[in-house]
């Protein structure tokens, strides 16, 4: 590998993990948000979603130019790829947590403290998957990524018990229907990140060992 090469891998690498930890970062604040009802930490999430659009509009860039300019085959191949997978994985998580943030407002006034304590559990596990994928590229750990990989049907099932008891609380709120429907998106948000998570997960897999596992 030229020397000029290597220096544009690393300056991708480290761009793409300063957008990993931004969007961690807007997915752990959507939470509290959620948790104790903040709408005007919803707000700033939505304002600043342009922030990560641009991150991922760069980092892209940057990979297009390397793979015309050095034309990077093998293994530093495989990385450019995965980098603009992942890339694109990490915006649309932002923009998952913008929808979160959205649906936030969108309930303000609603009491949902008896919804908490499962979609906290819900949350955690979709944010503990976030944190692993992201700790699984740095560290090229493919056990990692297959244990993200893992607990991605659990997320699912939370996500269809959630529906279950929704669409049973609708029939006994009709006049709740609205903010009940939110709520039900919000899991189905959480869900959609884990999704991700898992994505970005098999991209790693794909990056160590050149194998496409994603739909296995």
């Amino acid at each position: 590998m030229n020397i000029l090469l290597k220096k544009e891998l690393e300056t991708i690498r480290k761009k793409l993990l300063a957008l990993g930890a931004m969007v961690e970062d807007r997915f752990i604040n959507v939470l509290k948000a959620f948790e104790f009802g903040e709408t005007e930490t919803c707000q700033k999430i939505i304002a600043s979603d342009h922030e990560v659009d641009h991150m991922e509009v760069d980092i892209e860039e940057e990979c297009l130019k390397v793979l015309a300019l050095h034309q990077p085959v093998a293994g530093d191949l495989r990385f450019i790829i995965v980098v603009i997978k992942i890339n694109n994985d990490l915006e649309r998580i932002a923009d998952e947590a913008v929808n979160i943030a959205q649906r936030i407002v969108r309930i303000q006034g609603f009491n949902y403290d008896s919804y908490i304590h499962d979609y906290k559990i819900m949350a955690e596990m979709a944010g503990g998957m976030l944190k692993m994928s992201l700790d699984a590229f740095v560290n090229q750990d493919i056990r990692m990524a297959e244990d993200v990989r893992a607990m991605d049907g659990k997320v699912d099932a939370m996500k269809n018990g959630f529906y279950d008891r929704l669409k049973g609380d609708i029939m006994k709120m009709p006049d709740k229907t609205g903010k009940l429907i939110n709520m039900l998106l919000i899991s189905r948000h959480l869900e959609r990140i884990a999704d991700h998570a898992t994505n970005i997960s098999e991209e790693v897999i794909y990056m160590k060992k050149g194998e496409i596992v994603r739909h296995r």
